[in-house]
Formats: C-alpha cells, sequence, structure tokens
C-alpha cells in the first residue's frame, strides 16, 4: 500500500500513524466474519444439538438484529470516548464472546453468546468507520474507504471457505476464528492516536437535531438500508433461482454468491479514479442503475450465466456505494456526532438483512423469485430515474 495513506493528515491530530491503515482494514473484514466463518456448518449444529431451522437460523442473525438495535447507543459511546478505546474494547468482546462457541454445547448459551458478540460487532463497526473518517481525508479518505470495500468484501469470500474448511473438523472448530480480533485489539491501543471528544456543544442538538437539518442522511441512510436487502435478495434467493434453471451443487452455488464479493473487492480498488473524475451525485446515480440492471438480468435470464452478470452487476454497484454513502454520511456530520451518525449504519445496513427474507420471502413464494427480481428491478429503475433528475449534490 502507498506510503502516503500512512501519512495522511487531518487539520486537528495531524499524521495518522503508519500501520492504523492496514490495521483499520483488516478489522474492517471481521464484519463480514461475524457470520460468514460459521455460516457453512449450521447443519451441523441444526443436527447435534436438534434445532428447528428457525432455530438454527436465529445463529447466525441474532448478533445482526443486536447491532441494529445497539447501534445509536454504540455511537454514542464512540462520540464521547473517541475511537480508539471503543475500538479495542469491542474487539475484546468481539473475540472472547465469538470464541464461546468452542466449548458452548446449550443451544441457549450460544445465543446469550452472540448477543454479547454483537454488541462487540457493533463497536467494532461504528468505531472502524469513524477511525477512518477522522485520519484521512480529502483523496487519502477515497483511496482508503475504496480499499475497505474491497476488503470487506473479499472477506465474504475468504472467510466462508476458512469456516468450511475448519468445519470438517468439528461444528465448534470455525468459532476459534473470532480470537484472530485479539491481537487486532492490542493493535489498536498501540498503533491508533488517542481521539479526545470535540468540546463545546455535545450534547445540544443531538442526532435527532443533526436529521432535521440534513434531512439528505435520510436518503443516504435509505440507500444504504436499500443496499443491503438487495444484497440478501441475492444471498438468500438467488441459489432458489438457479435451482430452478437445474443448478443444485452446493459448491457451484458459492461460487455464484461469490460474483457479488469479487466484483465489488474490483471496483473498491479503483474508487479513488473514480471519485477523482465523477461527483458523489454521479457515482449513486451509477450504483443504482448497475443494481437496476443486475436486478433485471436476474429476473430474465434463462441460463446461469446471465444471473452470474447480473450477481457481478449488482456487486459493481455496491462496491462504488458503499464507500461514497459512508464519505457522505461522515462529512454531513459534526465531529461530535460522528460516531453516532455512522453507527447508525450500522442500524440501517442490519435491519435491511434482517427485513429481507420477510419482505422479499412472501413475494418469491408468491410470484416466483424470477418475477420478484423483475419487480424489484422496476423499483430500482424508478429510483435511478429520480435521482437522475434530482439537484446535484457534494462535488
Amino acid at each position: 500500500m502507498p506510503s502516503t495513506l500512512g501519512t495522511a493528515t487531518t487539520a486537528e491530530r495531524g499524521p495518522a500513524p503508519r500501520g492504523a491503515l492496514p490495521l483499520l482494514l483488516l478489522a474492517s473484514t471481521l464484519s463480514v466474519l461475524a457470520g460468514a466463518v460459521i455460516s457453512p456448518v449450521l447443519p451441523m449444529i441444526r443436527a447435534d444439538l436438534r434445532l428447528s431451522g428457525t432455530a438454527v437460523g436465529l445463529v447466525l442473525t441474532t448478533h445482526g438484529l443486536v447491532i441494529a438495535v445497539a447501534s445509536p447507543l454504540v455511537g454514542r459511546a464512540v462520540d464521547r470516548w473517541g475511537f480508539r478505546g471503543p475500538l479495542a474494547a469491542g474487539l475484546l468482546v468481539y473475540a472472547l464472546a465469538g470464541a464461546a462457541g468452542l466449548v458452548v454445547e446449550s443451544y441457549r448459551l450460544l445465543i446469550a453468546s452472540r448477543v454479547v458478540f454483537g454488541v462487540g460487532a457493533a463497536l467494532l463497526f461504528a468505531a472502524t468507520t469513524t477511525a477512518m473518517l477522522t485520519l484521512y481525508t480529502g483523496p487519502h479518505r477515497d483511496r482508503a474507504m475504496g480499499w475497505r470495500s474491497s476488503a470487506t468484501a473479499a472477506g465474504g469470500i475468504v472467510w466462508p471457505l476458512a469456516g468450511g474448511a475448519l468445519g470438517a473438523l468439528s461444528w465448534h472448530a470455525p468459532f476459534g476464528v473470532y480470537l484472530i480480533a485479539l491481537p487486532f485489539a492490542l493493535g489498536a491501543l498501540a498503533l491508533l492516536p488517542s481521539a479526545a471528544p470535540v468540546p463545546g456543544e455535545r450534547e445540544r442538538g443531538g442526532l435527532p437535531a443533526l436529521l432535521r437539518a440534513r434531512p439528505v442522511l435520510l436518503l443516504y441512510y435509505g440507500l444504504q438500508l436499500t443496499m443491503a436487502s438487495l444484497l440478501y435478495c441475492i444471498v438468500v434467493f438467488l441459489p432458489l433461482r438457479l435451482a430452478d434453471l437445474g443448478v443444485r451443487s452446493p459448491l457451484l452455488l458459492s461460487v455464484f454468491t461469490a460474483v457479488t464479493s469479487a466484483a465489488a473487492t474490483a471496483v473498491g480498488f479503483g474508487y479513488a479514479r473514480l471519485r477523482a473524475t465523477a461527483s458523489y451525485t454521479a457515482l449513486l446515480r451509477s450504483s443504482v442503475a448497475l443494481w437496476a440492471a443486475g436486478f433485471l438480468l436476474l429476473g430474465v435470464a434463462a441460463h446461469p450465466v446471465p444471473l452470474g452478470a447480473g450477481a457481478a452487476l449488482f456487486g459493481l454497484g455496491q462496491g462504488v456505494a458503499f464507500p461514497a454513502l459512508t464519505v457522505l454520511i461522515g462529512d454531513a456530520a459534526p465531529e461530535r456526532l460522528r460516531g453516532r451518525a455512522t453507527a447508525l449504519t450500522g442500524t440501517t445496513m442490519f435491519l435491511g438483512q434482517f427485513a429481507t427474507p420477510l419482505l422479499f420471502g412472501p413475494l418469491a413464494d408468491r410470484i416466483g423469485v424470477a418475477r420478484g427480481y423483475l419487480i424489484v428491478a422496476g423499483i430500482l429503475a424508478a429510483l435511478a430515474t429520480g435521482l437522475a433528475c434530482s439537484r446535484p449534490g457534494p462535488r
């Protein structure tokens, strides 16, 4: 990685430590690791603990619901104490609560550990985002955010493979991967600067006042919720669409779902160059147009290859929208509220993931996955048209 990122500056705090960016990029992949590393062993957990499909699903989704609920409080903690301490604490909780699955044999204790784990994951998500927005500015921030998008997407490919490999030993083994957060916690304390809260109007107004003053934030959060929901429309329902076309091999199904992450990874590395030539408004318009085109292909394709292309188109749009929305939200909030503003992205994204099966599932059951995708494509086309007709936003 170019050393220029290691020496990016902020007006208040001077040079960012050289090791900060690799640490934050690696820590960012842990948000994907949270569920991805244990997903391959869910059938083994179900059989060993004699669980229903709904009960075993909660092993995977409980932490996401906790993140959605806890994020506003976590954001307040980051605003009050800075990002360094909450990040280290979150990584410690993440490691220990996550690794509890190595020894837990009771379903109730396993779910309890996932609740505590969710609090650690919420701290991790909010603090890493706030740290990157605080430590890097201008083109350095664009490059860092693009790389973060790539790192996060790459984690969606690597961590399930790690979980599957360790699952050959037992269903407990993949839970040991969470312990990788322990050295990251020590790294956060050693490498990141101590960021004191911004003096002055710390409590006056708060996030509700910010949303009233900057209603455009509601659009940004809405786009994040939409992006998370669309991703899970692919992760959960694309295998069913492929099954309709005769593709049922678990290995092939994993390849198709990994295509989205691979496309997002690729575009993330070039995000800084895109940002240098296009405004945020143009990037968001392009992202939504790519989402619409992707879901149109997913709906009309009669062969597996075009379905893969549709997933890739969505991944390209995701790789552009994720860093752009993160920066726009961070820039819209004063530093005293940045932790809360960025933590709210955790609420929107994980609520989107949680709600997708509840909203899209009944539609797919009634009219089929393909027609459901076409309806989503139509809604996205209307959204893209609305954005195209809107006034230009921040450059």
